[in-house]
């Protein structure tokens, strides 16, 4: 067995439930006195507020497509949905939610959810242009062989943040205007691309076990 999948299984043993980050979440924001914070832990407690607004917007109105539910239908075998995040990040508040919404139509995916900051050697196994960037999605079959990587931002969002950055944009307006965005897409280019890559699994899969 090797350091890397040693390391992935001591972690899922111990990561959370989508409901116990929520919960998690939560408390950071309501069990928390901003008058007793500093500057640094003040605006981190505003991002976390923030994107429990997000969030419970985003649960209301993200309903899964057809498309996600016919391709998620086909999975037949146990799947590990493995997400490495942060609750004050504004692009998981974005996208989190979608990815629970599509675990959570199948029996045979298990959402699991490990923070970032307090577990960085897991996180620097799957970086992103080597950088911690969050929330990382990684999808394992049953015996943790990896099916695909998604994260931490749809296509889209992306270009549109390299475009803002480019043109000399400050940051405040460039998370201004990446979250209009997010406001207006509504998580479905998260699905899109998350069902995309399910789907092209599914395909590979279903090609290989015809030509036996």
């Amino acid at each position: 067995m090797t350091k890397n999948l040693m390391l992935l299984k001591e972690k899922l043993s111990g990561a959370l439930t989508y409901p116990q980050f929520k919960e998690i979440s939560e408390k950071n924001v309501k069990d928390v006195n901003p008058d007793m914070l500093n500057e640094m832990e003040l605006a981190y407690y505003e991002y976390r507020k923030l994107n429990l607004a997000r969030v419970s917007r985003l649960e209301k109105l993200y309903k899964p497509t057809d498309e996600a539910l016919n391709t998620i239908s086909k999975i037949q075998s146990h799947q590990i949905w493995f997400v490495i995040t942060e609750d004050w990040c504004g692009d998981s508040a974005q996208t989190l939610p979608v990815i629970a919404a599509l675990a959570n139509l199948n029996k045979n995916i298990d959402l699991k959810i490990l923070l970032r900051d307090s577990n960085p050697e897991i996180m620097d196994v799957y970086l992103t242009n080597g950088k911690r960037s969050i929330p990382k999605l990684v999808v394992f079959d049953e015996e943790l062989n990896e099916i695909f990587q998604w994260g931490p931002r749809p296509k889209a969002a992306k270009s549109l943040a390299e475009d803002l950055h480019k043109k000399g944009i400050e940051k405040q307006e460039v998370i201004k205007q990446l979250h209009l965005w997010y406001a207006k897409d509504g998580g479905y280019s998260t699905e899109k691309e998350i069902i995309h890559l399910l789907s092209d699994n599914l395909k590979t899969n279903a090609n290989h076990q015809t030509t036996f």
